[in-house]
């Protein structure tokens, strides 16, 4: 795959995978990508050596135990890739993976209904992995362009929220597939298309060998 960011020396154990693509939402708006998505990113990651753990259109529970034994599997200097495609919002300056069976009502606590990325990112940092790639393939929109809440009567410090909170954690790239507040591109209109935008030009560049993985993500 691409060159890793830290410049260590030491290599890495195994290079491991969790892929997951929510597109079967049951309440909000259903995505056309995803499953293609995570289905041809599993493909090219075994591909190049990763072992890799792909998950489909998960409930909320599910994507709990999916993320816990991920994070349970990783060793000290394994190297980690995380890739979503589905929904995403940002919620009291956090940033959430929204679940196939998140409700679509006002009030939602997304702690107890959703994922919460930088815990999940966090998570995966104190296992002490070589690198770790953090790839969210989903919009960065607020909660309220999501789901049904009267932004007039929100309290203050939701109604501020303009998109994806920026995220950090120690040797990690994370990149996201659009810029603060604006929808991913699933499927432009009027076309038919397998991928995500951001997912068809990652697909393109992951194999090229000796390509740092920084230069990939900016293409």
């Amino acid at each position: 795959m691409a060159t890793p960011v830290s410049a260590t020396p030491t290599k890495a154990k195994r290079k491991l995978a969790l892929v997951i693509g929510i597109g079967k939402y049951q309440h909000i708006g259903s995505l056309s990508n995803p499953e293609n998505d995570a289905d041809d990113m599993t493909s090219e990651l075994k591909s190049i050596g990763f072992i890799v753990t792909k998950a489909l259109h998960l409930t909320c529970d599910k994507m709990d135990s999916v993320l816990d034994e991920f994070k349970k599997s990783i060793q000290r200097s394994d190297m980690v890739l995380f890739y979503f495609a589905g929904h995403g919002v940002q919620w009291k300056e956090q940033n959430y993976l929204l679940p196939a069976d998140i409700p679509n009502v006002s009030g939602i606590d997304l702690n107890e209904k959703a994922i919460n990325a930088q815990r999940f990112l966090d998570d995966l940092s104190d296992r002490k992995p070589f690198v770790t790639i953090f790839l969210l393939d989903c919009c960065r929109t607020s909660y309220h362009t999501t789901f049904q809440v009267d932004v007039q009567n929100a309290k203050t410090d939701e109604s501020k929220l303009a998109g994806f909170k920026e995220m950090q954690g120690a040797g990690a790239l994370i990149a996201f597939a659009c810029a603060p507040g604006i929808p991913a591109i699933d499927t432009p209109t009027g076309q038919v298309q397998r991928n995500g935008l951001f997912t068809k030009y990652l697909l393109r560049h992951i194999k090229t060998p000796n390509e740092d993985i920084r230069m990939i993500l900016s293409v």
